[in-house]
């Protein structure tokens, strides 16, 4: 039995529905100055990727309420990089909110420019997966076993994201 909870395989349909509730709440945070909400966002990144997405509350309103009444088939696509790019949003979100709470404390306004900047790619990463389907992080995932850093078992089929998207082209 495997320690690990993120499953092998995930549907695209659920990625880019969480990726859109991201956006959501990653753009409120931007354009309301609600840097507080990078603290609920990192915490939901964290469980994500360490646990899974049945630990996600996200991935779980999602999936519950928002995923059965969007008429599309399931499109599964390989888990791993998706566990990947939600460990880059919670780097990035755990960042942010570290650098917001000691700007309140520091005062220091360069701080909240850096978690302004943050912010933007809080926008950007999640609507390309929401929108376009286009994953940033998987696609670094794909660079990083192309070099050999990421080793090739972790995600045979990922070793090509190319050969999936053109799979996915065909269908």
């Amino acid at each position: 039995m495997s320690t690990d909870r993120f499953p092998a395989v995930v549907d695209d349909v659920t990625v880019r529905l969480i990726a859109a509730v991201v956006l959501v709440l990653a753009g409120t945070a931007l354009a309301a100055q609600q840097w507080w909400l990078y603290a609920v966002l990192a915490v939901d990144f964290v469980l994500r990727a360490v646990l899974g997405p049945r630990f996600s509350p996200i991935a779980q309103v999602v999936i519950t309420l928002i995923r059965p009444y969007v008429a599309v088939a399931p499109r599964p696509t390989a888990g791993a990089p998706k566990r990947f790019a939600a460990s880059i949003g919670a780097v990035l979100t755990t960042s942010a909110t570290v650098l917001w709470v000691i700007g309140l404390a520091t005062g220091s306004t360069g701080l909240l420019v850096a978690v302004t900047t943050i912010g933007v790619l809080m926008v950007i990463f999640p609507a390309l997966e929401a929108v376009a389907g286009v994953c940033v992080g998987c696609h670094a995932f794909a660079g990083l076993m192309r070099l050999g850093i990421i080793p090739e078992e972790v995600c045979l089929e990922c070793s090509d994201i190319t050969r999936r998207q053109r799979l996915r082209s065909v269908s």
